[in-house]
């Protein structure tokens, strides 16, 4: 047997003791990666476990799968994208927790694959057909394109006064009822970066408070940081939206109105307020390395300009309790907040509190209507008392989407505020405008890094028009006409037409009204429109065309059979129009004749005609119309029509007062005669009195 040499025997021992050091290595970074995770530092945490993933042998399943699946989380935690290419991987190596499967289709949402998404959401729910998450976003995935279609008449767009091309800006809230001053939280960085680190939560500089007001102009004046309120420290550091510093990092001292002084910067965010703007509630948390400290709830007050020492809320009897995003009513009796606290539904859940005058009283979770196993996050209470806050669990767009929640008894109605509100990424933090229906929100939408930008929304006036023109039955307009519009709500108005016959009304939504058209030697025209139900503006166009009561009017589009006197049914479109007619003048009789052309025995015509006539009354009487207001009379063709200018302008050949008989019609081409015997053909009506039931 040959022995090894030395120097292979040495190669061999190092080979062997840099696996086992590799190992060793890789199951150090595993370690680590995890206590970061377990105290919420997600991107730290992240990129431990992306190096770590990188050393693992592929024969090591198990431990891909792992490392994988917590790559997944803590990138889904950060909103980064590669959160899918993770959970893929957990997957591929066969990570054995099923959930894998509900996170990876959450987080395919959050890129708007939507189908992909369901096929992940079916996985999971065949081993929990009764998940409520997972049923919500299945229903969610088939239901998008629908919602899509649905959106509020909002119009949404980014408020650029406010936003930090490199920075995040979210969770703003009026300072009170005052809709000219704003407070909202920027991790927008100081001056210089030295001896400033970054979170190693989110792995961007931590937030702190901000606020403008508007000007005399209706322009959002500088941003600065909220006096009183952000630590000296900080706002040495912190860099002014026109690019100039005050102080340098180190020359203030930080204030930590949660006890003690040290170096780190506190996470100064999310606040609310007082109806008068006097108090104020946010959430502060102190990063201690190595621990997680949660976040509290802290209160200040002022008395002019300068935000009182903040002083922080004790909710819970166990301080170690996470609390922060709060909502104070309008009146300020109970204050709504975000916490993790035992007795939720699981993930961050939404609590109330009773404000009882010298303390707070006992926190009170809202329940499986408004909880879910996710989060629910940033409260947000209108004047009226209806809730808004985002989540993640309900069904929604992806990421978290924004909520209405409103009180009916002991439970909530919780409705999805749709698009252009929520979208396949973050949206939350809204805040109205008092007495409005305008305000703003927070979204990461369309953002590649993540970055939150703050949204205006408002909706537009609903804007309801009534336009037209008032002619005769030719076409030409009646500068004297009078409409008349009489409404449900009480509107009773009187309206002179302009000289060329048009008019523009005004109306008002969610009403029923009746417009009369009149004007002097003509019958009146009714008609009617309703605004009721439109969800958006609309303007009606509604033209009238008046009949004249001194002479006969042709009635279009009324057929007979071929030689006979029944009407065809193309006829009852032109027939109705009558029956509209007597019913919007109610106190005349008329005339109704047939008349036929020049072809044909004169006696057979006639009797034709006066069949056509009375088929055309029985008609009338079927519809409800007074027999004793109706006269038929059947002319043959004893008389044929004297052409007016609207039929010279159709047929130019025909010259106006020209009388369609047969000494006429036979001295034009064939083609012209049967233009003739065609006009010659018709059903007329003509007022005979004015004053039926009058007397």
């Amino acid at each position: 047997m040959l022995l090894l040499s030395k120097n292979t025997y040495y190669l061999f021992a190092t080979v062997f003791l840099i696996g086992i050091l590799s190992a060793c290595n890789v199951q150090y970074k595993i370690k680590k990666a995890d206590r970061k995770f377990a105290i919420g530092e997600y991107y730290e945490a992240g990129n431990i476990y992306q190096s770590a993933y990188k050393q693992i042998k592929a024969q090591d399943k198990s431990t891909r799968a792992y490392v994988a699946f917590r790559q997944g989380e803590c990138y889904r935690e950060l909103n980064n994208q590669k959160a899918t290419a993770a959970y893929k991987n957990a997957i591929r190596y066969h990570y054995a927790d099923s959930i894998v499967y509900l996170h990876y289709a959450q987080a395919l949402m959050y890129q708007g694959k939507y189908a992909d998404a369901g096929k992940n959401f079916d996985i999971y729910l065949a081993g929990h057909p009764d998940h409520y998450v997972a049923q919500q976003g299945r229903m969610a995935c088939d239901s998008v394109a629908t919602w899509k279609k649905n959106a509020s008449r909002h119009n949404v767009a980014a408020e650029k006064s406010f936003n930090h091309k490199r920075y995040s800006s979210y969770a703003p809230q009026f300072v009170g009822d005052d809709p000219d001053v704003i407070m909202f939280s920027s991790n927008r960085t100081p001056t210089s970066k030295k001896g400033v680190k970054n979170s190693g939560i989110t792995g961007v500089p931590v937030s702190m408070l901000f606020t403008t007001r508007k000007n005399a102009a209706g322009t959002w004046e500088e941003i600065e940081p909220a006096e009183g309120i952000v630590s000296e420290e900080s706002e040495g550091n912190e860099q002014s939206e026109s690019g100039n510093s005050e102080k340098q990092e180190g020359e203030g001292t930080e204030v930590n109105p949660a006890g003690g002084n040290d170096k780190s910067t506190p996470d100064i965010g999310v606040c609310c307020f007082t109806a008068d703007g006097k108090t104020m509630f946010f959430t502060y948390s102190k990063p201690v390395i190595g621990e997680d400290q949660g976040a509290k709830i802290m209160m200040s007050t002022r008395s002019g300009g300068t935000w009182g020492e903040p002083k922080p809320l004790k909710l819970f009897e166990d301080s170690t309790i996470t609390c922060g995003h709060p909502a104070v009513t309008h009146n300020a009796d109970t204050l709504y907040f975000v916490s993790d606290a035992p007795g939720g539904q699981g993930g961050n859940d939404l609590w109330m509190v009773e404000n009882l005058g010298d303390g707070w009283g006992i926190p009170e979770n809202l329940g499986p209507d408004i909880n879910t196993t996710e989060d629910e996050l940033f409260p947000y209470l209108r004047q009226d008392g209806t809730l808004y806050f985002s989540s993640n669990g309900h069904a929604g767009f992806g990421g978290l989407d924004i909520f209405r929640a409103e009180r009916q008894d002991s439970s909530w109605l919780v409705t999805n505020l749709g698009a252009p509100f929520n979208s396949q990424n973050d949206d939350f933090g809204i805040t109205f405008e008092k007495g409005k229906e305008d305000g703003f929100f927070s979204s990461n939408r369309g953002q590649k890094k993540g970055i939150d930008n703050i949204y205006r929304f408002s909706l537009p006036e609903m804007v309801f028009i009534a336009e037209g023109t008032i002619t005769d039955n030719n076409g030409e307009r009646l500068s004297d006409a009078i409409l008349r519009m009489v409404g449900t709500d009480g509107t009773n108005q009187k309206l002179q037409v302009k000289k060329d016959g048009t008019y523009r009304l005004k109306l008002k939504h969610g009403v029923r009204y009746v417009m009369l058209a009149r004007s002097r030697g003509y019958l009146n025209q009714k008609e009617e429109l309703t605004t009721e139900q439109l969800k958006d503006s609309k303007t009606f166009t509604i033209d009238f065309a008046l009949m004249p009561i001194s002479k006969p009017v042709t009635m279009d589009n009324i057929f007979y059979e071929f030689g006979k006197w029944t009407l065809t049914p193309q006829s009852e479109e032109g027939l109705m129009q009558l029956v509209k007619l007597l019913g919007d003048n109610p106190n005349i009789t008329i005339e109704l004749s047939a008349h036929t052309d020049r072809v044909g025995n004169a006696e057979a015509n006639k009797t034709l005609s006066e069949k056509r006539a009375q088929s055309v009354v029985e008609f009338l009487v079927m519809k409800g119309i007074e027999p004793e207001r109706l006269t038929p009379v059947g002319y043959g063709k004893e008389k044929p029509v004297v052409a007016d200018n609207s039929i010279h302008k159709q047929y130019p050949f025909i010259p106006i007062e020209q009388v369609l008989d047969e000494e006429f019609i036979d001295t034009l081409p064939k083609e012209q005669q049967e233009i003739c015997n065609q006009i010659n053909r018709r059903t007329e009506f003509k007022v005979l009195k004015t004053t039926y039931k009058l007397y």
